[in-house]
């Protein structure tokens, strides 16, 4: 299984909603970077931490939140996904849509970095009433 491989298999497990299927590429000390302006902005040290920090405040705090991939890109040891999020922010019942980009850095088929960049103002526009 290539490395492009592993990360395609984490956006399935993310589609599924399958948790334990997005956490298993992840090294045991994985650095996880939500970009700065983002509602979960900051980095997540552990799978741990960016289930709690990340996938869990996302699934209590929107509606119909999906990250929907159009490419991955296959560098090796450093794959980037490009593609869409979109969803609705339960407090506010606003929704968004933006492009992101993904760059995920494996060492020896374990993910042992991962950097987010998006447009934070689209999605932040949902949070505001």
């Amino acid at each position: 299984m290539s490395n492009a491989d592993i990360i395609t298999a984490h956006y399935a497990a993310s589609d599924r909603g399958d948790l334990d299927g997005m956490l298993a590429p992840l090294a045991d000390d994985v650095s996880w970077t939500e970009a700065a302006g983002f509602p979960y902005a900051g980095t997540y040290l552990g799978p741990d931490a960016v289930a709690a920090g990340v996938f869990q405040r996302i699934q209590d705090e929107w509606d119909d939140y999906t990250v929907a991939i159009d490419e991955v890109i296959d560098g090796g040891d450093v794959v980037v996904g490009i593609g869409t999020y979109s969803g609705t922010y339960r407090a506010t019942g606003r929704f968004f849509a933006a492009r992101v980009a993904h760059v995920w850095r494996l060492i020896d088929h374990r993910v042992v970095a991962f950097e987010q960049f998006t447009d934070t103002e689209l999605v932040n526009r949902a949070l505001r009433d």
